[in-house]
């Protein structure tokens, strides 16, 4: 279908914000960088993304598409070529206004703009270019801005676009190239990881021009993040999280988001879903994801070919202090902080309370709970003064059924979801509403 000429601004807002839905990339800036004074808005490390819908993702930005006509066929994408859906795409002035006229009444934080490919990765990138470089120089924006960069696209001007944005992200799509092939065809790795490296490069050549020069711009300073499908192949948890180990270690990125597959196409290469999203497969990850990058772990100790999944109904650090625990009581007053962080129940900032606390005395369970250790969970690893807090037994089972009995009370809801839209409120009920709020 294509798009239609006619259509208002609010009319276009509904179709691209809903169709924006299944993009997850977007999280706190993770830049401090503030306003001059002269333009609108600042952007604020802990200040840009704090609501979150149930299932964990941020809601705070405007979170749009510029456009949802696509010249790709990806088999599991609602925005797909041969998809007949309503199809829309904004001006890069209406972002501007939009994002201005949202800003200025406190709904939202910041800016979350990406597209379907329109035309050619080159055409789609340059409007990208031109609404942020608008939104900054003509609007005087100075709000946190996301912005997905387009594969294949030339690299100056990916390269110009990252002077303007906060954060870039260049989706994975799917875990391993051959899956890439089977449900993206028009898409490769290569296309992918070429603007990846050139990202991380030209971010390591900027800290080296901002040491030399206090007033350089900035090239992308709050880094960039990437986003795999979970579920619509078919690799095991094992071959995700390497994947993103891999990531990590030779991209150096931010983040690595896991979106739970929707079936939202009736194609035979993509996967039945009876039970729903993979929603808690996504979650183990998500904790996975917080143990590579905080806790020392690695993908190798967390899974195995042998053992290639997650265990849906524990944690994966229970699972893995668990299946060794030749490694536990863990003595608190005298355990280094990198043992600390490998026992259940306790997480980096209690870690570091506990090294503190423990020059000026030894602690006891009681000490534990005020610095905000899980004891729920931990007491069955660790020991205060030689001592654990009850009789135990250091016996795997045992303590697998006790752990198993806060299943209920410690797993999140993973039921149906929606992600909070601007027309769930009541005063965005039709596009008369959208255009009213814009026009006073």
């Amino acid at each position: 279908m294509k798009i239609t000429e006619q259509m208002t601004i609010g009319e276009k807002l509904r179709i691209l914000t809903d169709a924006a839905k299944y993009d997850v990339a977007c999280t706190s800036s993770g830049n401090g960088r503030r306003g001059d004074g002269k333009g609108m808005g600042n952007c604020v490390e802990a200040g840009i993304c704090h609501s979150f819908s149930a299932d964990g993702r941020c809601i705070s930005l405007l979170k749009i598409l510029l456009t949802n006509e696509c010249v790709f066929d990806c088999h599991y994408c609602v925005n797909r070529c041969s998809n007949d859906v309503p199809r829309a795409a904004f001006t890069p002035d209406e972002v501007c206004q939009l994002t201005m006229e949202f800003y200025r009444r406190n709904y939202i934080e910041g800016l979350f703009l990406s597209s379907g490919v329109f035309q050619n990765p080159t055409f789609t990138m340059e409007l990208l270019y031109q609404t942020l470089y608008r939104l900054r120089k003509v609007y005087h924006f100075q709000g946190y801005i996301h912005v997905k960069a387009i594969p294949g696209a030339p690299e100056e001007l990916i390269e110009k676009t990252g002077f303007l944005a906060d954060r870039m992200s260049i989706n994975l799509e799917l875990p391993t190239a051959d899956a890439l092939k089977r449900l993206a065809p028009h898409k490769s790795r290569r296309t992918i990881l070429t603007p990846m490296r050139q990202i991380q490069t030209r971010r390591n050549h900027n800290q080296e021009e901002l040491t030399l020069y206090r007033s350089a711009p900035q090239f992308v300073p709050a880094g960039q993040s990437t986003q795999m499908i979970i579920g619509a192949s078919g690799e095991s948890d094992y071959e995700i999280v390497s994947v993103a180990e891999s990531l990590y270690q030779r991209f150096e990125l931010k983040r690595v988001f896991y979106s739970a597959f929707v079936r939202v196409n009736d194609d035979s290469l993509l996967p039945a879903l009876p039970g729903g999203p993979p929603l808690l497969r996504e979650h183990r990850l998500y904790q996975a994801d917080w143990l590579l990058r905080y806790y020392g772990f690695e993908a190798k100790e967390l899974l195995s070919e042998k053992h290639p999944n997650f265990n849906v109904f524990l944690d994966p650090k229970c699972d893995w202090a668990l299946g060794h625990m030749e490694h536990f009581p863990v003595e608190i007053n005298r355990a280094p902080y990198e043992t600390l962080l490998r026992v259940p129940g306790i997480g980096v900032k209690s870690a570091q309370r506990i090294v503190k606390a423990r020059r000026f005395s030894s602690l006891d369970f009681e000490d534990l709970k005020k610095i905000g250790v899980v004891l729920k969970r931990a007491v069955y690893f660790i020991t205060c003064k030689g001592k654990t807090q009850y009789p135990l037994k250091m016996d795997e089972d045992f303590i697998l059924r006790n752990l198993l009995s806060q299943r209920d009370q410690t797993l999140p809801e993973v039921g149906n979801y929606q992600q909070l839209r601007l027309f769930d409120d009541s005063r965005f009920s039709d596009s008369q509403a959208v255009m009213k709020l814009l026009q006073s």
